[in-house]
């Protein structure tokens, strides 16, 4: 056996071995891989198998998954001069791996600052109110804005929501004592509704008894018993005299009929 050879052959395996482990990667299926090829941009690989040339090619890695972000409290004056301090949270993913990795540096902390400042801007644009009560829609204002400037840079801003609102304390007490201004005049108004239509209810039934005036005696006599029913005490009566002389005169023709019958 020629053992010069040998040798030689044993190393040129060995260094093939290496450079294929090397060389053979896997990326999986919500990854992709920048290739750089001598320092310039080359492909996209993955996900699955792919190969490198070892020292000529280098690559990084990158993540296709929505990426969820907290963006730091900011404060801000409203349009109405109030003082306000808001904190948000971001949703957002890389749809082109390339543009991600060649036009910005740290991607992720790229969009969390835009959502930052625009946070800012958007808030001197509207009053406190509109602030309190439309969140959606000024979380959709900021999510079309950072969108516009992120989309540059391969990355897709999904969703934006405000988080948490803080205002001063005199504010708080100020928004407390209208809240209860506004149940105090919405349970007046019910109140005097109701008011109204009990009246609207007594004129009718006043028209009823001017037809028959013997209807509002007949309403008073049953007014007192449910009065004396209630109350378990003896209450005088004072009838009318009409009342007096018919009751004589039913009485009188009664006592006519019987003598006729005896």
């Amino acid at each position: 056996m020629d053992y010069p050879l040998v040798f030689p052959l044993i190393i040129v395996v060995v260094v093939a071995l290496v450079l294929l482990v090397k060389s053979v990667h896997t990326a999986n299926q919500y990854e992709r891989s920048v290739i750089f090829q001598l320092g310039n941009f080359d492909r996209i690989a993955g996900p699955g198998l792919y190969f490198i040339w070892p020292w000529l090619e280098w690559q990084i890695k990158i993540d296709l998954r929505t990426v969820t972000a907290d963006v730091e409290q900011q404060e801000g004056i409203t349009r109405d001069n109030v003082p306000i301090k808001v904190d948000a949270v971001i949703w957002f993913r890389i749809f082109d791996p390339e543009r991600a990795v060649m036009e910005v540096r740290t991607v992720g902390n790229a969009v969390v600052q835009v959502a930052m400042t625009t946070l800012r801007t958007v808030l001197g644009q509207h009053t406190l109110d509109e602030i309190l009560k439309a969140q959606d829609s000024i979380a959709s204002q900021i999510q079309e804005t950072v969108d516009g400037i992120t989309e540059p840079w391969g990355v897709k801003v999904e969703l934006v929501q405000m988080k948490n609102v803080e205002i001063p304390p005199t504010m708080q007490r100020a928004l407390a004592q209208e809240a209860e201004a506004l149940r105090e005049r919405r349970a007046r108004v019910i109140k005097a509704g109701a008011e109204l239509e009990a009246a609207e209810q007594l004129r009718q039934a006043a028209e009823v008894i001017m037809q028959n005036p013997a209807g509002l005696e007949l309403r008073r006599m049953q007014m007192i018993t449910e009065v004396g029913a209630e109350q378990n005490t003896m209450t005088l009566v004072m009838m009318p005299s009409e009342f007096v002389s018919m009751a004589r005169g039913i009485a009188d023709a009664a006592k006519v009929v019987v003598d006729k019958a005896a």
